[in-house]
């Protein structure tokens, strides 16, 4: 279990992280959330005793966190940095080095997530002739080569095409059903949503909303329906019922006013078009963050 207790580092007169207490249990995909500049990279970079915590403090396992326990933790960072004139199996050999593997495990388990990944054919290619995206599967094994409890991931689906992230979203899923816990920060909400249970969202170094995700949706409230019909949108204008929509290729997603009951709606809507679907909705990640960000930037 990592425990953040209300965690502060300042930059001078820049309050980067603003008293910030989060948990995350054994197991578990853990979502730490927040636009470009929130502060999540400098709490991650605190956590790893990167940078020093200007106050709170940080427990592992029930101790303050120190080295002895950085080689139980894997950390794939947000700037990828690889030795681009190096082979493929050198650089991995090096990293599992710095983790105490000695030289036939550490060649042994890279040759492993090579084939695993389908990319042993690059293993004696230099770091600069492979393409981006398997560049950072390089980057994603040397992060868990030494087969880390705790799994810290800043944006790992960066420069990964539809294919190769869902191939890292799989993954993920199978270091949970591991028993590993895993740290996810990233800024895109749909993958969030679907992988993380608890998160924590922050904004200028603040918290401005945590827990489970589930109960998150159930207290952002509204009464959303998601309705799909022939035609244009303009006659959903006509319907005081409504206190907002937006509308897409061949649906709406609308928010109704709380004392209305959806399936009365539907009821005196079909006087007016063909409905060819309709559906109660519960709100986004993504749109929960939009809302919460600009309500918390005001």
């Amino acid at each position: 279990m990592l425990i953040v207790n209300n965690l502060v580092k300042r930059f001078n007169s820049t309050l980067a992280v603003d008293n910030i207490s989060f948990t995350v249990n054994p197991g578990e995909i853990f979502g730490l959330l927040g636009p470009n500049g929130a502060g999540k990279t400098t709490t991650i970079r605190t956590i790893l005793n990167i940078l020093k915590p200007t106050s709170g403090e940080i427990i592992f396992n029930g101790k303050p966190i120190t080295y002895e326990y950085y080689n139980v933790i894997g950390y794939l960072p947000e700037e990828r940095g690889l030795y681009k004139r190096s082979k493929v199996i050198d650089v991995l050999v090096y990293f599992a080095a710095l983790k105490n593997l000695s030289n036939r495990n550490a060649t042994n388990f890279a040759d492993s997530w090579l084939k695993r990944l389908n990319i042993f054919e690059y293993r004696d290619k230099k770091i600069e002739q492979l393409s981006k995206g398997n560049q950072q599967k390089i980057q994603l094994i040397a992060a868990i080569i030494h087969n880390p409890s705790l799994l810290i991931f800043d944006e790992p689906f960066t420069g990964f095409d539809p294919i190769n992230q869902q191939e890292v979203k799989d993954l993920i899923l199978s270091f949970v059903s591991e028993g590993k816990t895993i740290i996810l920060s990233t800024h895109q909400m749909e993958l969030a949503e679907k992988l993380c249970e608890d998160i924590l969202l922050i904004n200028n170094g603040k918290a401005i909303s945590s827990g489970k995700l589930s109960n998150i949706k159930k207290n952002f409230g509204g009464n959303n329906i998601r309705l799909g019909f022939a035609g244009d949108n303009t006659f959903l204008s006509q319907f005081s019922e409504i206190i907002k929509y937006d509308s897409y290729n061949n649906y709406s997603d609308i928010q109704l006013r709380d004392d209305i009951i959806p399936s009365e709606f539907l009821k005196k809507i079909i006087e007016k078009i063909e409905v060819n679907h309709f559906s109660i909705v519960e709100p986004s990640l993504n749109k929960i963050f939009i809302e919460l960000i600009k309500k918390s930037s005001d």
